[in-house]
Order: C-alpha cells, then structure tokens, then sequence
C-alpha cells in the first residue's frame, strides 16, 4: 500500500463526513443558502491566496528544476484556473466575483491557513505536500461524488462547479501531487512520516471544518453578537 493510500485509508471518516455535510449534499440537489454560498467565497478566495503563498515557499526550498516547475505550474493553475468555480457561484447568487473578495478570514479559515503555515515554515516538501493535499483531494473525490450520486445535467444550477472539481485534469493534478509526496515519505523516516500523517489528518479536520464555517457563515465572537438569554 502507497503512502497516500494509507493517509485516504485512514481518514476515510472524515471523507465520508465531508459527503454526508449539510453544504455539499444542498451543492449536489442545487439548494444552497446564499449567505452561506457568500460566505465561502470569501473565505475561499483569501484561503486560495494563501494556498498560492505556500506554494511558493515550497518553490523557495526545493533544490531540483523539476519541483521547482511543478510549484510554478500549480500556482497558474490556482491563478488562472480554480476560479471558475467560484464565477458558478457567483452568478447563482446574482454577486460580483470583487465584491466578496478582501475580506477578513472567519475563524475556521483563518487557523487553517496557520497549520499549513507553520508546515511550510518548519517542514520539508513532504509536511508541505501532507498539509496541502487535502483540498484538492477532496474536492476532487467531491466532484466525482456528486456527480454519481446527481449525475446533474447542464442546467443543474451547479453543474460548472460539479463537473470542475470531477474532471480529469484535476484526477490527474491530485495523482500527481500523491505521486510526489509517495516519492518523499518513501526515503522519509518514521519520524518524518508521522508527520505528515498529522499535517494531512488535521487538513482533512479543516477540510471538514471548512465547510461547516461556510454553512453556518461563522463569525468571530464579539460583545455585538452574543445572543441575550
């Protein structure tokens, strides 16, 4: 068994949580709350922002043309690419892509963004790829669920975002970054390996997380927003 197929193995709990959420099943029957479809994307956007950032510290700290490539290539993609379907979204609520863009992180984002930080900063490409692989991972098996379960057609009104994160390229994207990091954790120590493990474990948590921020449309506590008994 590979690496990353030990990771998917092991958290197959939170995979399976992540189908069953309240936002993604309202994605795949085309109702979803449109303060809560607002609230992700700006969430979303600044998250991507940073997904980019990391990114290019991995860039910084590879020693080899090939991975230093492979880092440029997924930030075009993020740039040029994961955008579209946010503009699905966008339009199904009838807002401008800018207006929900520069933001204030809700708290849920906000540590997310932190742990794959901090596995930047003190880790190698292995901590970085198990922090980062995640979010393509499970959008990607997102995608390919909802797609089985509604097999939407064209005029389902998120059949853009469906069918992005279900498609091959991005299959081929995430095999890819699972390529490498099983590449990485084969030469890693035991050591090394646990960690990744946990960067991985705790995204998947966060993925999870992610999601339910969204739904809820999570704010940080305040004096202003405490409910009066």
């Amino acid at each position: 068994m590979t690496f990353t197929n030990q990771l998917r193995k092991e958290n197959d709990d939170i995979f399976q949580l992540i189908f069953e959420h309240p936002f993604i099943k309202g994605i795949g029957e085309g109702h979803v709350p449109k303060e809560a479809i607002a609230h992700y994307i700006k969430a979303d956007f600044e998250y991507l922002n940073a997904f980019m950032q990391i990114y290019g510290i991995a860039l910084a700290k590879s020693q080899k043309r090939d991975d230093i490539q492979y880092f440029h290539d997924r930030i075009e993609f993020i740039l040029n690419s994961e955008v579209h379907p946010h503009h699905n979204f966008c339009d199904h609520i009838g807002v401008g892509y800018e207006e929900l863009q520069g933001h204030a992180l809700p708290p849920t984002a906000d540590h997310y963004i932190k742990h794959m930080m901090y596995h930047a900063q003190m880790g190698g490409l292995g901590e970085i790829l198990s922090a980062l692989l995640p979010c393509p991972w499970t959008y990607l098996e997102i995608g390919q669920e909802l797609m089985r379960k509604y097999n939407p057609a064209k005029d389902h009104p998120f059949y853009r975002w469906i069918s992005f994160y279900a498609d091959d390229r991005v299959a081929a994207t995430t095999m890819e970054m699972r390529n490498r990091l099983d590449a990485i954790a084969a030469h890693a120590s035991t050591s090394e390996q646990e960690k990744m493990q946990d960067a991985f474990r705790k995204s998947c948590q966060l993925e999870l997380n992610f999601w339910e921020m969204s739904f809820t449309c999570e704010e940080w506590p305040s004096k202003e927003k405490v409910v009066k008994k």
